[in-house]
């Protein structure tokens, strides 16, 4: 009887270790977040805050899907066709800033987390702005080029591929820019550094497909804001967060 009591109790606390904690609290600040200065702009909820990119609507592809607001791919559209569904948070312009965003995605997902956005009226997301690459790195079709790849400053600087994790689950990024110098943090690992408006910047931008576009031959903003990119694909965002630095 012991014996088995005994066995009972081990498996239990096995288990206990083993499963998630159903009291984890998505899209909600620490105490110890709040004294650090940090701001959620996602309550896991709606859209407050949020817009389509040169719109004043939330696109219609967009939906709060188990506390993470997700894009999907439109019902008139294939997988990689986009629906203009590029998105921002237009409450606030930041310069100096830590961003910490959950993502994961659906297989042969793509989109992208962009940073000093700037509206140009017909022009998409990306004219202008920064990219950090969301990808399933196995199977999506841009996966060829080693700087498309998640964690990469998309077409410019590649991250570490062996810091993704699997289609289907979480990955935390972080963005750090501080008085131009820019770090990616992916899964708690650094694995892309650069600096702006130097140039180091001007000979990426020049040997990448930016290299045309008068949104970088002209100079990104030195403030702007965060968006997330449409690709035509499913994407699961939370935890959206950000400190001022």
């Amino acid at each position: 009887m012991k014996k088995f009591v005994f066995m009972t109790l081990t498996l239990s606390a096995v288990l206990l270790i083993a499963l998630p904690s159903s009291g984890q609290k998505f899209n909600k600040l620490t105490g110890k977040e709040k004294k650090e200065g940090w701001t959620l702009l996602f309550n896991g909820k709606d859209f407050a805050g949020w817009r389509q990119c040169n719109g004043t609507e939330m696109p219609k592809n967009w939906k709060i899907d188990d506390s993470a607001m997700k894009v999907f791919t439109a019902p008139d559209k294939k997988p990689g066709q986009g629906s203009n569904g590029d998105i921002l948070y237009a409450l606030k312009k930041y310069k100096n800033f830590e961003l910490s965003i959950d993502w994961k995605t659906e297989k042969m997902g793509n989109s992208g987390i962009f940073y000093y956005v700037r509206e140009v009226p017909g022009k998409p997301i990306y004219y202008a702005s920064p990219e950090v690459q969301v990808l399933d790195n196995v199977d999506a079709t841009d996966n060829k080029i080693a700087s498309h790849l998640a964690g990469s400053l998309y077409d410019m600087i590649a991250a570490d591929p062996k810091t993704v994790k699997p289609t289907g689950e979480w990955n935390t990024i972080v963005i750090r820019i501080k008085d131009g110098k820019a770090a990616h943090i992916q899964n708690g690992i650094k694995v892309v550094e650069y600096t702006l408006w130097t140039p180091e910047w001007d000979k990426l931008v020049a040997g990448s497909k930016f290299k045309s576009f008068p949104g970088f031959t002209e100079g990104i903003s030195r403030e702007g804001y965060i968006g997330l990119q449409d690709h035509g694909y499913g994407i699961w965002f939370r935890n959206i967060k950000i400190r001022e630095l």
